[in-house]
C-alpha cells in the first residue's frame, strides 16, 4: 500500500466514523434535554465535539475544526456549568450537529462546500458567539477566526503553574507513515488546546544510513504539555494513531487515582504485574529490576518465594491499591484473551455479492440432488444429503451477517419527533419498544421512507392539541410508540399513537365524493381504513407543510408491497391508531413450499403454510362453484391457482408429470386428486388448491422485471435444479382476494377433510 491509498483509506474511516459520531451527537441531544444535568452524557457530547474536531484537523479541514472548535466551546461553557441546557441551546446545537453533517458528506463526494454553506455557517457561529460574548471581543467574526481567538483565548485564561504540566510519551510504530499518518500532525494539534513546556526527539531506533528506510518513522518523543484539559480529552488527540503507537500519558503531580487510571486503560495484553507497573508510570526499571533481584535471592535460600507484588509493597515503591489494580488487569487481559473475537468493516456490496453466489450455490445443490435421486446411488445420494445441509448452514450464517437491529433506525425518529412537535405546536413523547429486533440490513434501508410518513402523520392527523386532549380527559403530552417484533417468519413494525383515532364516517364520505365508492356500498371496517391508501386520498380540511395533499400513505403501501409485505390499519375513535407493516426477515432467500398446477410449479413461503388437506372427491363436487371448503367445521375460503392463473390441465400421462418434479420420490400420481395448501397471513386462513405437494425448497428470490411487476399474486420467481422458473405466490394479495370475494358466506358442517401435512 502507497502512501496515497493508505491517505484515501485513512479519511474512509474518518468519514465513517465521524457519522457514528453525528448519529450519537444528535441522540445525546435529544436525550440530555430531558436530563440537563447528567455530568455523564455532557461529558460524552464535549468528546464527540472533540474527536470530530481533532480527526478533521489530521486531515488538514480546517473549515470543520474551526466551526467545532466554537461549538467545542459552548459546550466545555455547559460542562463547566455556565451555561444551562434550554430548548433554545438545544436547537442551535441540532443544527450545528446538523451542519457539520453537511461539510463531511461534501468532504465524502471530495468537493470544497459551497459559498452558501460557508455562509450559513458562519450565520450559525454568530448566534454560538452570542454564549461566548462576555469572553470573546467583537460582534462580527467569521467561522475562518474563531479558532484563533479561542485558543489565544484559552491560553490567556488556563496557562497552568510552571513545572505543572502533563508528561506525553509517544512511540510512534515504524508503518506510521505508509499508514498515511504524519507524526508531526499530532503535535501540532496539541497546540489548538494548549502548549508545548518542551519536546525532545528520541532518535536512538534510527539505523545506519543504509538500513534507513525513507518511508518508516523512527522517532520518539518526550513532551511536556501544559492544558487544562482533561486526560480523555489529550487522549483523543491521538486515536487516529492509537493501534500504530506506544502512548503515555502521565498527569501533572500524579497520584494513585491517575496511576489505576492508566493501569485500566493499558490495552490487553497478557503482562506480568512488574511490566503493568512500569507501562503505567508508577514503577521505574531499575525499581522492578532491584524488586526481582530480592524475589530471586529468597527463593535460592530455599524460603518460600513471595510474588513480585509483595516484594514491591514491602520495599515501599508501590502502594497496596495499585498492585491490586494491576492484578485486576491481568485477570480481565487473561479473560479477554480467551473470549476475544475480532471485528472487522466489511463493504456491503461484497456482502451482497457473497449472498448472490450462495444463491446460485443453492439452486446448484438442488440440481445435484435431483440427479442423485434419479441416478439411485446411495454413495452420491449420502454425498448431496450432506452437501444441501451443510450449504442450508453456510446460507443461515451468511444471512446472519446481514442482520442489523431496527433499533438504530427507531433512534432517528427521535429527532423527527422533535423537530415536527416544535412546528405543530404539540407536546409528543416517543416510545420505542423491540429496538433489539434483527431483521435483514436490505430490509431497514428501504423502511426508513414509509417510517416517515407514518410517524410525521401520526403526529399531524392523530395527536390532537394540548386543549382538547385535556377536554377529552387524556394527558396533555401525546404519544407516539414505535414498536417492532418477529411473528411467524416475518418482522412486524407498528406506527402507534394514543390520539383521536380515525372516523370511518368521514373516509367513507370523502370516499363517495372522490368516487371511490358508491353511497349504496356496504364496507367492512378493515376495507373503510384501507380507502386511505388510495391515491390522493386525505381528509384534512387544510394544507399545510406536513399533509394535506394526499400524497404519502399511497407511497407507504407502494414501497411495503415492492418489499413483499403488507399493511394494515386498526384505530378505535378517540383512543388512537395503528398502522401494522408486517415484512419478509430477508428479501434474499427463504424456505419456501413447492408446489404445481399442471405443468407450472410455484413457491408458497414456508412459514405461511400451516398444513395440506387432500380434497376427496365427494369434496371437490360440493365445493363447485362455491370456492369454500368445510375445514374441521370452519369455513375456509380456498382459491383455485389453476383459474387464477389460467393454467391448462397436465397430460395425464406419468411420463409427461415427471418433467416439473424436483423430487421423483414425491411423485404423486394420481391427476384426479387435489389438495388444499392452508395458508396463513394475518390471522386468517385461506385456502391454495393445487395438484402436487413437492414439499420444503430452499428458494433464491429473484425479482420481476419491469414489465411484469403489474402481475397479481406473484411477487418474484426462483430458478428449480431442473431448470425450470417456480413463480413465488404473493400469498396477502391472494388472501385478501379470497376474503374480500366469501366474505359473509356460510358453510354447512361437512366431514373435515384429510390432513396430510401436522399444522406446523
Amino acid at each position: 500500500m502507497n502512501f496515497d491509498d493508505a491517505l484515501v483509506e485513512a479519511l474512509g474511516i474518518f468519514l465513517i466514523e465521524s457519522r457514528e459520531l453525528l448519529e450519537q451527537m444528535e441522540s445525546i441531544l435529544l436525550h440530555i434535554e430531558q436530563t440537563p444535568d447528567d455530568i455523564d452524557t455532557l461529558n460524552a457530547l464535549f468528546r464527540v465535539a472533540h474527536t470530530i474536531k481533532g480527526s478533521a484537523g489530521l486531515f488538514g479541514l480546517d473549515h470543520i475544526v474551526g466551526f467545532t472548535h466554537v461549538a467545542e466551546s459552548v459546550l466545555d461553557k455547559v460542562r463547566s456549568g455556565e451555561l444551562k441546557i434550554t430548548t433554545d441551546l438545544i436547537a442551535r446545537l441540532l443544527e450545528v450537529r446538523d451542519h457539520l453533517s453537511r461539510l463531511v458528506e461534501y468532504v465524502a463526494s471530495h468537493q470544497d462546500p459551497p459559498a452558501e454553506v460557508h455562509k450559513d455557517g458562519d450565520v450559525l457561529v454568530q448566534k454560538l458567539l452570542s454564549y461566548l460574548a462576555q469572553d470573546l471581543p467583537g460582534n462580527s467574526i467569521p467561522t475562518a477566526q474563531v479558532a484563533v481567538l479561542e485558543k489565544d483565548k484559552m491560553g490567556e485564561k488556563s496557562s497552568p503553574a510552571a513545572g505543572a504540566h502533563w508528561h506525553i510519551s509517544l512511540r510512534f510504530g515504524r508503518g506510521v507513515l505508509k499508514n498515511g499518518m504524519d507524526p508531526l500532525a499530532f503535535i501540532r494539534y496539541l497546540k489548538t488546546f494548549g502548549s508545548i513546556a518542551h519536546i525532545v526527539t528520541l532518535t536512538d531506533m534510527v539505523p545506519p544510513l543504509s538500513e534507513l528506510d525513507p518511508e518508516d518513522c523512527y522517532l520518539g518523543f518526550e513532551i511536556g504539555f501544559e492544558t487544562s484539559a482533561d486526560k480523555a480529552m489529550i487522549e483523543e488527540a491521538f486515536a487516529f494513531v492509537r493501534d500504530d503507537a506506544n502512548i503515555r500519558i502521565l498527569p501533572p503531580h500524579s497520584k494513585i487515582s491517575d496511576y489505576l487510571d492508566l493501569i485500566r486503560d493499558i490495552p490487553g495484553e497478557d503482562l506480568r504485574l512488574g511490566d503493568l507497573l512500569v507501562r503505567c508510570g508508577t514503577l521505574t526499571a531499575n525499581e522492578l529490576a532491584s524488586a526481582l533481584k530480592v524475589q530471586s535471592t529468597i527463593r535460592d535460600s530455599g524460603q518460600p518465594t513471595p510474588v513480585i507484588g509483595e516484594v514491591l509493597v514491602a520495599q515501599q515503591v508501590v502502594r497496596p491499591a495499585v498492585v491490586e489494580a494491576a492484578l485486576e488487569k491481568q485477570k480481565q487481559s487473561k479473560v479477554q484473551k480467551n473470549n476475544e473475537s475480532g471485528l472487522i468493516r466489511i463493504d456491503a456490496k461484497k456482502l451482497d455479492q457473497h449472498i448472490d453466489l450462495i444463491g446460485e450455490l443453492i439452486i446448484a445443490s438442488a440440481s445435484i440432488n435431483l440427479v442423485a435421486k434419479r441416478g439411485g446411488g446411495s454413495e452420491l445420494l449420502e454425498a448431496a444429503a450432506v452437501m444441501s445441509r451443510l450449504i442450508e448452514d453456510v446460507r443461515d450464517s451468511a444471512l446472519s451477517l446481514r442482520m442489523v437491529t431496527i433499533g438504530a433506525t427507531f433512534n432517528k425518529f427521535q429527532r423527527v419527533v422533535h423537530d415536527v412537535s416544535k412546528e405543530l405546536g404539540k407536546d409528543i413523547l416517543l416510545e420505542i419498544h423491540g429496538a433489539d429486533t434483527e431483521l435483514d440490513k436490505t430490509v431497514v434501508e428501504k423502511i426508513g421512507d414509509p417510517l416517515t410518513h407514518l410517524v410525521r402523520n401520526s403526529m399531524d392527523h392523530g395527536i390532537e392539541s394540548a386543549e382538547v386532549r385535556r377536554a377529552c380527559r387524556k394527558p396533555a403530552q401525546g404519544t407516539v410508540f414505535l414498536n417492532a417484533y418477529h411473528d411467524s417468519g416475518n418482522i412486524v413494525i407498528e406506527v402507534s399513537d394514543d390520539g383521536a383515532g380515525l372516523d370511518k364516517e368521514k373516509i367513507f364520505e370523502k370516499a363517495i365524493e372522490r368516487g371511490l365508492v358508491k353511497p349504496e356500498q356496504s364496507l367492512s371496517e378493515r376495507e373503510i381504513y384501507d380507502l386511505i391508501f388510495e391515491p390522493g386520498f386525505s381528509t384534512a380540511a387544510t394544507v399545510n407543510n406536513l399533509s394535506g395533499r394526499g400524497v404519502g400513505m399511497d407511497v407507504v403501501r407502494r414501497n411495503v408491497v415492492a418489499m413483499r409485505g403488507q399493511v394494515e390499519i386498526e384505530s378505535v375513535q378517540g383512543r388512537g391508531s395503528t398502522v401494522r407493516i408486517r415484512l419478509p426477515l430477508t428479501l434474499a432467500i427463504i424456505d419456501g413450499f413447492l408446489v404445481a398446477v399442471g405443468t407450472s410449479s410455484f413457491v408458497i413461503p414456508l412459514e405461511m403454510v400451516v398444513e395440506c388437506v387432500e380434497l376427496s372427491e365427494v369434496e371437490i363436487t360440493a365445493a363447485r362453484g362455491k370456492d369454500i371448503f368445510n375445514l374441521r367445521g370452519e369455513v375456509l375460503p380456498f382459491i383455485r391457482l389453476k383459474q387464477v392463473f389460467e393454467i391448462p390441465d397436465a397430460p395425464p400421462t406419468e411420463k409427461s408429470s415427471e418433467i416439473y418434479l424436483e423430487d421423483p420420490d414425491l411423485l404423486i400420481r394420481s391427476v384426479q386428486r387435489q389438495n388444499v395448501v392452508v395458508v396463513r397471513n394475518s390471522g386468517h386462513h385461506v385456502g391454495l388448491v393445487v395438484d402436487t405437494l413437492h414439499g420444503e425448497f430452499q428458494t433464491v428470490i429473484r425479482p420481476l422485471g419491469e414489465l411484469f411487476k403489474a402481475l397479481q399474486g406473484i411477487s418474484g420467481f426462483t430458478i428449480l435444479g431442473s431448470g425450470q422458473v417456480a413463480l413465488i405466490l404473493d400469498v396477502p394479495g391472494l388472501v385478501r382476494t379470497a376474503l374480500s370475494r366469501e366474505a359473509g358466506r356460510v358453510l354447512p358442517r361437512n366431514t373435515p377433510g384429510k390432513t396430510l401435512l401436522a399444522s406446523r
